[in-house]
């Protein structure tokens, strides 16, 4: 492997990392996965880290996981070869309600393809399925394709192939990716070098469980590396839904529920648990109320929206 052309990020790219990790951290929000490679013997990830890597077919001692790299300045990453030869599972601990931000950084040489995409519930044994499905299941598909210079015919260019929507990528050069999971809804949106990808969230596609992120090297193009891994159970990425910025309160809530902001709220949707729509309103203002006294006790899902953005919160009443 080649890497010349990433001697220049690993001290900035490390600090940020530990900047992002420290900011987190003093916030008070549940770190899940932390992963920058620092500590691993180079090659196949193989068993060196079971809880958080292994493989498609659920047998990471034979091959075929992340390779892990020095990136010829002291540091280390994790690499995606072509050929269809890896096929390595992220697992994010078959995560079945809240919010949660999934943080890396890429780097895709120019004209290569990158690829990945997120899986449903992951069996015991780490690999690919549901429990009882045996080792290489069909998988669990909660995402489509997601693709990086889709078969080599658009460099610079990320799709959603569920959606179609793209977003734009700069060859050569490290970049973020910011998925952010509300398992409640049962959604999932991209942000790509900074910008959001997705113009609502994208839903799951198979089941109810985010259980790992597929990094598989999709055809004979694919080439690319990542670092810098952030899982966390809160959306981090999204200014107007920080601790700081939005809050719902009393919850419980009795008749009237509270709802914080510095933005304005565009619009305020309550599910039932069985999907259906039971409130609606399009307040357009900084910290409005909602009347929920003519709502039966129970569990409702409250879907609020700032500056096209959407967040889900699980309400009690």
């Amino acid at each position: 492997m080649k890497y010349k052309q990433l001697k220049t990020k690993t001290m900035k790219t490390k600090l940020l990392f530990l900047i992002a990790f420290a900011i987190i951290a003093f916030s008070g929000n549940a770190q899940i996965i932390e992963e920058d490679f620092e500590f691993y013997v180079l090659g196949d990830m193989g068993i060196q880290n079971p809880s958080v890597w292994s493989v498609w077919n659920g047998d990471p001692e034979a091959g075929g996981g992340i390779i892990v790299g020095d990136d010829g300045s002291g540091g280390q990453l994790g690499y995606i070869g072509p050929d269809s030869v890896q096929d390595a599972l992220l697992l994010l601990q078959n995560q079945s309600f809240g919010n949660y931000t999934l943080q890396f950084e890429m780097f895709i040489p120019a004209a290569s393809t990158g690829y990945f995409n997120v899986q449903g519930q992951t069996e015991t044994n780490a690999g690919t399925g549901y429990e009882g499905a045996g080792d290489g299941g069909a998988g669990v598909f909660n995402s489509g394709n997601l693709y990086f210079n889709e078969a080599g015919a658009s460099p610079g260019v990320f799709l959603d192939e569920t959606t179609g929507e793209t977003g734009s990528y700069p060859e050569d050069a490290w970049f973020p990716v910011s998925i952010y999971f509300d398992v409640d809804a049962l959604t999932y949106s991209i942000t790509v070098d900074g910008t959001i990808v997705n113009t609502t969230p994208v839903p799951f596609q198979a089941d109810a469980t985010l259980g790992a992120i597929d990094f598989f090297s999709i055809d004979a193009n694919n080439n690319y590396y990542i670092d810098n891994i952030l899982f966390y159970d809160i959306f981090i990425g999204v200014d107007d839904f920080s601790r700081d910025n939005f809050g719902v309160y009393p919850n419980p809530v009795d008749d009237v529920l509270n709802i914080r902001s510095t933005n304005t709220i565009e619009s305020i949707l309550v599910f039932d648990v069985l999907g259906k729509l039971v409130l609606e309103s399009h307040p357009n203002i900084i910290s409005p109320s909602l009347d929920m006294s003519d709502l039966n006790s129970g569990v409702y899902f409250l879907n609020v929206t700032i500056n096209g953005t959407s967040k889900t919160v699980k309400i009690i009443k």
